[in-house]
């Protein structure tokens, strides 16, 4: 077996709607292929004894061993690749469970699609299961070795992906109530929302915490002088930078016991406490002088008690949890050692902050305090006595949290959520010392002996004993209040022709409201007025740029099918999903075969839409209309046929479409018009002469409609949007060459090449085409376009693509001769007399065709490189007003020929 191609989605797509981290790995099965595995000696017993646990795989049978029993009647071995790979990601700890295998048209070769938690660890698991199976067939087994180190090496590309705790629990916040996030690629920051609603972590800290709260919390001393000064109880303390300031220090703050840690330290590192000799404040010193960046060390008056850490968000305290240190308790018969080994048993220890709880570590600190105890690493303590090996609580260190939210004193939770304030963080972990949380901290002389930026949430998440609390639900309620998700208007474009010129004319309207709108198009992505990024921007990477930019306020994105399938969508959802129409284009690419699955594919915009947005579908293409069904959103409608049966009945119920109508551009809802503009107003109709134009117009119009733009905005962008270099770039740019027209147009496809005919056709002179195609569409689609071009030109240029895409030079060009000779030769229009010629090199066809062109002519190029064409047109200095000849505004389409198919 060969593994030809492996790819990562992580947005909607082909596949699944729903399921969106997905691999697709395309798989030759070489000699296994039609050989199913009851024919495979020995291999559902290899199977089996290798991987146990697959019994708990349902599969079509649905019941448990369901999966195994189709191994063992015979399966093929793309099925059983996909079940591995997704059981290798279980046994690792990421559960998953959807999975695909389809037969491409090549035969042998196969889709394999399985889910995936972590990225990289998908595509391991994808590799590791074809190995798995490969030396099943050849062996009858799997080494253990090699799968104990496929499976370490998961864990291990988990252990580095994962979330901390903290991050983790908004993130999860964040997904329950519908608000996308992504994660950012620098200094492991989190976006949640899109554009200008955004807002951003690092672990605890948002983009509301503000940086003098944040220095003021690490200035442990500069903290206590601000909180004193405002009547809040703290330590009594010094601070020194010198050894020997140290006695001095002591005796400032009473005498032993005292506590020593470092200045600017945080979770714990270099604190000493119940320092209670001049030795042990030696050792202390040391300790909390190299955890220190400025060698700064902080002695304070030790304050018995226990330990506490409260949560405030947002000015409102929200957890409290009190902190014990890491400790064993005695059975009377095992050693101190054999205690901790047991207490690490726990499956809710890890290492650092990756579990629940930490594991305890046996250091000099530790034997220290064991010390102090009176006891060693070997004592065997009495039962039920307690043996502390840490003197601070903090969770990175091993201690436990109980949770203590409903005991705290109300007068406490006013001085703690006004410490925050006085300190000036919007999250804050606030360190209590006292002995009884429920009584006020004046009482039992109880102190504030810390305030944190950045706490952790773990104890108040998953503590040890008590109630777990939606501290995350806090942090989202202060991030986005109310009802805001910190979503952005997504309006989204697909189809085979019309994407860019819809997508840029949507962006244009939109603009009329006066909002900063981001678009992405074929030809660069946008933020305002101003190119961000030159290129072929029609995929998810283009979008993600669009949502993560912080000035944008609406998305207008133009959505291609590569984009759709090497990546998925960009975003999880959409307001407005347009689909304009399907035709065949691309087929054969990307195991996209035919028109049924091209619309398959392109459905995926529609089926993204959100339950309160809408789809905006052809009425008159039959493959779009069908996507209604699986649109969980609203459904609207446009149509350049008024009497469009599928949509009169759709406004008969009341619901939204758009139409052309008596020369109108209109809003039709129930049994009301809405007449927007006159076809003829609207510059990238050509004077209304432009069917496919007109109805891009009213995808558009009716797009932003249902976003509740108002009528005098939709006219005046449809008023001001020209079918110019600046603003559409190679769709239906006209130029004055004084005595003849020039068209440029980035007509490639069988449809695009026909809507475009119903324009040209009307012309009252010579036409002249500069005809091509791209060289990896199929041989029929060029014997198409030459069929196509002997219909709408008198005469004909064919020439090639620079980029042939794999074929030998000249045959594109053979295909199209091919084409237009049969056309006329089947003699379908008496009319039919085109002359035709080939002129591969693209520069000179197009030269040959200007240098020909009569007067009143017009000379239509379909160039591969839009920028060259009309590089060479403007060499000639065409005059700035197009003047179209008044004949060619009359048209002669009969309200029947003007049902035609979207373009450009």
């Amino acid at each position: 077996m060969k593994i030809l191609k492996l790819q990562t989605l992580r947005g909607p797509n082909y596949w699944s709607i729903r399921r969106h981290k997905l691999v697709v790995m395309r798989l030759d099965l070489e000699d296994l292929y039609e050989k199913y595995t009851s024919d495979i000696r020995g291999f559902y017993k290899g199977l089996t004894e290798v991987l146990p646990s697959l019994v708990e795989h349902y599969c079509s049978p649905g019941v448990k061993g369901g999966f195994l029993s189709r191994v063992e009647k015979g399966t093929l071995m793309g099925h059983v690749i996909e079940h591995v790979a997704l059981e290798f990601q279980q046994l690792a700890g990421m559960p998953v469970g959807f999975g695909r295998t389809r037969e491409t048209s090549t035969p042998g070769i196969f889709q394999v699609v399985i889910e995936y938690q972590n990225e990289q660890a998908g595509r391991y698991a994808a590799r590791a299961a074809v190995r798995l199976c490969q030396s099943i067939v050849e062996t009858g087994t799997y080494p253990p070795t090699e799968l104990q180190q496929d499976l370490e090496d998961l864990k291990e590309f988990k252990n580095q992906a994962s979330l901390g705790p903290s991050t983790e629990a908004i993130v999860k916040e964040a997904e329950a109530r519908g608000i996308p996030w992504t994660q950012l690629s620098a200094r492991f920051m989190i976006q949640f929302g899109y554009g200008v609603n955004q807002k951003r972590i690092q672990a605890t800290l948002s983009n509301q915490t503000g940086i003098l709260g944040v220095e003021l919390a690490c200035d442990k001393e500069g903290t206590k002088k601000i909180l004193k000064d405002a009547g809040i109880p703290v330590p009594r303390g010094t601070v020194t930078r010198y050894f020997d300031e140290l006695q001095d220090a002591i005796e400032d703050v009473g005498g032993y016991p005292i506590v020593i840690k470092p200045l600017d330290g945080n979770h714990g590192r270099g604190i000493t406490i119940d320092v209670r000799n001049w030795q042990e404040a030696e050792e202390a010193y040391d300790l909390a002088s190299n955890a220190s960046k400025t060698k700064s060390v902080i002695v304070e008056r030790y304050y018995t008690g226990k330990d506490h850490r409260v949560l405030v968000v947002n000015g409102k305290v929200v957890a409290v949890a009190e902190r014990v240190p890491a400790h064993v308790v005695g059975d009377g018969k095992s050693t101190v050692s054999e205690l901790i080994e047991e207490t690490n048993r726990d499956p809710q220890r890890g290492d650092g902050h990756d579990n629940v709880l930490t594991r305890i570590t046996v250091d000099k600190l530790a034997l220290s305090i064991l010390e102090r105890q009176g006891y060693s690493i070997d004592s065997i303590p009495r039962k039920g006595e307690i043996c502390f090996l840490r003197a601070t609580a903090n969770l990175s260190t091993g201690g436990i949290a109980v949770d203590r939210t409903d005991e705290i004193h109300p007068e406490n939770v006013w001085l703690l959520s006004r410490a925050a304030k006085i300190i000036g963080l919007d999250i804050a972990g606030m360190d209590v010392v006292t002995e009884d949380i429920s009584k006020p901290l004046r009482e039992v002389d109880g102190v504030i002996v810390e305030v944190n930026a950045a706490p952790g949430f773990r104890m108040h998440v998953a503590p040890s004993r008590g109630l777990p609390r939606n501290v995350a639900g806090a942090v989202m309620d202060m991030l986005f209040p109310g009802s805001k998700n910190g979503r952005i208007p997504i309006l989204t474009v697909t189809g085979t022709n019309g994407k860019t010129t819809t997508t840029r004319l949507l962006a244009h309207i939109m603009k009329q409201t006066g909002q900063v709108v981001g678009y992405t198009t074929t030809d660069g992505t946008y933020i305002g007025e101003y190119l961000a990024e030159a290129g072929d921007n029609t995929g998810p990477q283009s979008a993600h740029l669009i949502l993560s930019d912080p000035t944008v306020e609406v998305a207008v994105l133009e959505t291609a099918r590569g984009g759709i399938l090497r990546s998925g969508l960009g975003f999880s959802a959409c307001e407005v999903g347009i689909v304009l129409n399907v035709a065949a284009d691309h087929l054969g690419i990307g195991d996209i075969d035919t028109v049924e699955q091209l619309a398959q594919l392109k459905s995926v915009v529609a089926e993204s839409v959100m339950p309160k947005g809408y789809a905006i579908l052809n009425a008159e293409d039959p493959l779009v209309a069908a996507m209604a069904e699986k649109v969980k959103g609203q459904v609207a409608y446009f149509s350049m046929d008024p009497n469009n049966e599928l949509l009169v009945k759709h406004t008969e119920a009341g619901g939204l479409a758009a139409v052309y109508e008596n020369g109108y551009i209109s809003i039709l809802k129930g049994d009301w018009t809405l007449r927007i503009e006159k076809a003829v107003n609207v510059p990238i109709t050509m004077a209304g002469k432009a069917p496919f134009m007109i109805a891009n117009a009213l995808a558009a119009c009716l797009a932003v409609f249902t976003q509740g733009v108002k009528i005098e905005h939709i006219r005046k962008g449809l008023s001001t949007f020209v079918a110019s270099v600046d603003q559409t770039p190679g769709r239906m740019n006209m130029f004055n060459m004084g005595s003849y027209h020039a068209l440029v147009d980035y007509a490639h496809n069988p449809a695009s090449y026909e809507a475009l005919g119903g324009f040209v056709r009307n012309w009252p002179g010579k036409r002249i085409g500069v005809v091509g195609g791209p060289g990896d569409r199929r041989d029929e689609d060029f014997v198409s376009l030459g069929e196509l071009a002997a219909d709408i030109f008198d005469e004909i240029i064919i020439k090639e693509d620079d980029d042939t895409r794999g074929r030998p030079r000249g045959n594109a060009a053979e295909l199209i001769y091919q084409g237009v000779e049969q056309f006329l030769s089947q003699g379908k229009d008496s009319e039919s007399k085109a002359i035709y010629e080939s002129i591969l090199d693209e520069t000179s066809a197009i030269n040959t065709a200007l240098d020909r062109a009569p007067s009143e002519s017009l000379v239509v190029i379909l160039p591969e490189s839009v920028s060259r064409a009309i590089s060479l047109i403007e060499a000639r200095n065409p005059v700035k007003d197009i003047e179209l000849p008044e004949s060619s505004l009359k048209s002669t389409n009969s309200p029947e020929e003007l049902k035609t198919s979207i373009a450009h």
